[in-house]
């Protein structure tokens, strides 16, 4: 559950109509949740297999794909918004994040219209653009935050382009201010657990400890963030859901659990979570145990610099193909 008292808050990583009409609700009033968040694959996986759509894009023949699904995924978006405005308003978060299409990763311009485009139609304060946290996102960065649209930056595996969030949100914030300021925040997504994913088979043959390269790089971006000392950005640790039986699904929650920060995870996760309502903080681990484990693997041929640059490629093609599927089905 959120813990306000530590400050450390839980998103859900789902958006479904039906859901977000009904069992939504219930999960914010029992204080489970404060924000949610959503990306590609989330909305493809909605509206090609969800039936909560129909109706609409019965009224939108004639529209072209991209136009059909901005038009669904602003509705869903919205609701979202205004079931959360309450914490909002209140400053218990409230956010919910919405990604701008994929495909202007590599395009600065095209990303801060369709941000701020997105925002506009929404029209809700508590909406947080999400940007991939590539060369052309960070400068879209710093020009939505000055404006005063809360971001969150996605798709950060390595400390280098969570030091470059950083900056680029820094100078936007600074901006804001300066123009007169007034509530913006942002978040800094960490993927967890696409690391383990990618590297425990081979770590377990070299006999190396499995489960732990996301935590451990997660734990490491995160003191890189609280060393800033800025309280308007925040680390999200996001990709938490457990693949297959050999952890416990909410093992990235209980293992990121930290002061300032915040978990988003899809529902089993969180299920499995509040069923036994443990909050021991592990976070901060010391830079030297990090640093430590990181030179193991490095010593046993792991090179971190392509292991990061593998998963940002993967993360961003996954992204696209399951955007332009979505598209595909909505022709």
């Amino acid at each position: 559950m959120v813990n306000r008292d530590i400050g450390f808050s839980l998103w859900l990583d789902f958006v479904e109509r039906d859901y977000l009409k009904n069992e939504f609700g219930s999960l914010i009033e029992k204080g489970i949740i404060n924000g949610a968040t959503s990306n590609p694959a989330i909305f493809a996986n909605a509206i090609t297999s969800s039936t909560a759509y129909k109706e609409q894009l019965e009224t939108l023949k004639g529209k072209s794909s991209k136009e059909k699904y901005e038009a669904l995924a602003i509705e869903d978006i919205r609701t979202a918004a205004q079931a959360l405005r309450p914490l909002y308003d209140n400053g218990n978060d409230g956010y919910i994040s919405i990604e701008v299409d994929p495909f202007l990763s590599k395009d600065t311009q095209g990303t801060i219209e369709e941000g701020k485009r997105l925002f506009k139609a929404i029209g809700e304060p508590n909406v947080m653009i999400k940007v991939p946290a590539t060369e052309a996102g960070y400068d879209a960065m710093t020009e939505l935050l000055s404006t005063g649209i809360s971001v969150n930056a996605t798709l950060i595996f390595s400390p280098k382009q969570a030091q470059k969030c950083l900056k680029a949100m820094k100078k936007g914030l600074d901006a804001f201010e300066v123009s007169g300021g007034g509530r913006c925040e942002a978040v800094i997504s960490v993927f967890v657990s696409r690391f383990d994913r990618l590297l425990d088979s081979d770590l377990e043959k070299e006999g190396l400890d499995v489960a732990k390269t996301g935590i451990y790089n997660g734990a490491k971006i995160y003191n890189m963030i609280e060393a800033n000392r800025t309280p308007a950005i925040r680390t999200l640790f996001a990709s938490t859901g457990v693949k297959g039986d050999s952890l416990k699904a909410d093992y990235y929650i209980r293992e990121l659990l930290a002061s300032h920060s915040v978990n988003t995870a899809p529902l089993a996760t969180i299920e499995s979570y509040i069923s036994t309502k443990a909050d021991d903080v592990k976070l901060p681990i010391d830079d030297a145990i990090i640093n430590g484990y990181f030179t193991k693997l490095e010593d046993n041929g792991f090179d971190m610099q392509e292991i990061y640059k593998e998963l940002l490629d993967d993360g961003l093609s996954a992204f696209e193909k399951a955007f332009k599927d979505m598209l595909d089905s909505l022709a």
